[in-house]
């Protein structure tokens, strides 16, 4: 027997039985009105296109451009997202790879030796040397050293010997030639170590983008002032600009590069001590972009970092996956 539920008292003649209903039999498929339907398959509408074999070849023709295009945009978009790590690589930056010593880029060559491309000029700076020394200072000291070895001559002319003279002056003139060759091969960079072309890299970011540079050559260097709000006059700067966001970055995509040119390398792929380090580096970089995108948007300091490190939106944008 089924459960009965007693109603309410005001309801004592209404009881609730939960029995279960009896099933209504449905009509016959047959016996249902026919109904049309809007969409057609995808099979049907090839079997009615390959009926018209015009029609089927436009369609085709159609196709075809449509998804050569969509390859286009998408390369277009893959171009210019870019790579999180290198950007899209510019002058300026290849010439990291020498500090700025070598006046053109390397070809890159196939896996027969054959240059596939042609060298092209890059930015360079002959007046960093090495050991934190510029080409002024070297020729200073090279000059000086040349005073302080020179003979003197004698004071007494009659008692002075010009054969010995000229040969002294000789010697001494050979000497010194030696030695400026010395002096020049030792401060010269391409002879340095890759910790050398590191510290010349950081003296090139600080000379290339340090507001104390960029302030004076870019005509609107900071972004458009608020409306109504005052200017707030800055400090005179006491020296070099080594602390601003575009300088750091510039100095981290140096390191980025040189670390990620050691882990191209065939034995690369099993350094996971300096693969964390070029993840680390990559997001410091990360959050200074995002920092100077919001304080330095409408900047030429930030169109002209962008243009010239070759940043692109993979660099500071969504999630950096090495």
């Amino acid at each position: 027997m089924p459960p009965r539920i007693p109603a309410p008292l005001g309801l004592q003649s209404l009881t609730l039985c939960l029995r279960p209903a009896a099933a209504v039999a449905s009509p016959s498929p047959t016996l249902l009105p026919l109904t049309q339907k809007a969409n057609l398959s995808r099979k049907e509408k090839v079997r009615r296109m390959k009926q018209d074999p015009r029609g089927w070849a436009a369609a085709q023709a159609r196709k075809a451009v449509n998804v050569k295009r969509q390859e286009e945009l998408q390369s277009l978009k893959a171009h210019e997202w870019g790579s999180p790590v290198h950007g899209i690589p510019t002058p300026f930056v290849e010439s990291f790879d020498s500090a700025g010593q070598a006046p053109l880029s390397t070809p890159p060559v196939d896996e027969f030796g054959i240059t596939i491309d042609k060298p092209h000029p890059l930015p360079t700076s002959p007046h960093i040397k090495n050991f934190l020394l510029t080409k002024e200072e070297v020729e200073a000291a090279i000059e000086q050293s040349r005073k302080l070895t020179t003979p003197l001559a004698s004071e007494e002319p009659s008692v002075a010997d010009p054969e010995t003279e000229a040969a002294e002056a000789r010697e001494h003139a050979a000497r010194h030639a030696k030695a400026m060759t010395a002096l020049q091969r030792i401060a010269d960079l391409n002879h340095g170590s890759a910790k050398d072309r590191k510290h010349a890299n950081i003296r090139r970011c600080i000379e290339t983008f340090g507001r104390h540079a960029t302030d004076q050559t870019l005509k609107r260097p900071a972004p458009p002032p608020v409306p109504g709000v005052e200017p707030v006059p800055k400090p005179v700067r006491a020296g070099p600009d080594t602390g601003s966001s575009e300088v750091q970055i510039a100095i981290l995509t140096a390191k980025i590069r040189a670390l990620a040119q050691k882990l191209e390398e065939p034995k690369g792929k099993r350094d996971k001590n300096n693969k964390r380090s070029l993840r680390s580096l990559c997001h410091r970089r990360q959050r200074l972009l995002r920092y100077m995108e919001r304080k330095e948007r409408g900047s030429e300091r930030w169109q002209h970092m962008i243009a010239t490190l070759g940043l692109t939106p993979a660099t500071w944008k969504e999630q950096i996956t090495l």
